[in-house]
């Protein structure tokens, strides 16, 4: 299982080498799956970088954390989403209804990704809350990396509602159970977890009780203390990573 932002991209961008990295997998009889805490995306739009990077993938091949949060709201349940098309995406698909003020109808507030977060938004998702509805999370991860850096990631922008609303949000992403739960649904077992931060992709690699490959082309810096939990595996990226992943 592979982590998406800081394995196989930064901001859609190709890592070098990732292309080559997967085939090698595939040759190897390796299913290869991506699970990625960004929401954002859609899953069409997840699709279209992987082939950017020289990696075809399908629907199945694909999880996210607004999968993973669709999960947590019923059919026919009204939601007042902050967060970007990936999360629309993955609530209609659910069957839910979105809706755009939702103080008074809202069943759930589900907090992601955007760069649209301003201070009405964060006053209607909190006000929706403050009425009653379930405060839910993609993921808390704090930053997003980027070639140019970190930005602020889904764990900023939830912890202003929950800061302003005092409401504890359900998470949906990694390294919490629905992910989990999404995961194994869709393959089973998996062998190896690939991932640029510990604190989710390797307590997801514990959840699921495998093991874990830490790679240094996303948050992690090569001179970070010693993570926690310490990966099986460390290398700089994904394409050196492989030849010394059991396959």
């Amino acid at each position: 299982m592979l982590d998406l932002d800081g394995v196989v991209w930064l901001t859609g961008e190709p890592i070098p080498g990732v292309g080559d990295a997967v085939a090698r997998l595939r040759t190897a009889g390796v299913r290869v799956l991506f699970a990625t805490n960004n929401s954002s995306p859609t899953v069409d739009e997840l699709l279209a970088r992987l082939a950017r990077g020289h990696i075809e993938a399908g629907l199945d091949d694909v999880l996210s954390s607004a999968q993973a949060a669709a999960t947590l709201v019923e059919p026919g349940s009204t939601v007042l989403g902050l967060a970007g098309p990936g999360v629309a995406e993955a609530m209609t698909a659910r069957g839910a209804v979105l809706v755009r003020d939702g103080q008074a109808d809202a069943d759930a507030v589900v907090v992601g990704w955007t760069q649209e977060f301003d201070f009405d938004r964060l006053t209607r998702a909190t006000r929706a809350v403050l009425a009653g509805a379930r405060l839910i999370g993609t993921n808390d991860d704090p930053a997003l990396p980027t070639p140019d850096g970190l930005l602020p990631g889904a764990g900023a922008l939830l912890a202003a509602v929950a800061t302003a609303s005092g409401c504890t949000p359900e998470v949906a992403g990694k390294p919490h159970q629905p992910l989990a739960d999404l995961i194994t649904r869709r393959v089973g077992t998996v062998d190896l977890v690939v991932g640029d931060r510990p604190t989710t992709d390797g307590l997801l690699a514990r959840r699921l009780h495998a093991p874990f490959a830490l790679v240094l082309s996303g948050v992690t810096a090569p001179d970070a203390p010693l993570p926690d939990p310490l990966p099986d595996f460390v290398a700089d990226d994904l394409a050196a990573l492989v030849p010394s992943a059991p396959t």
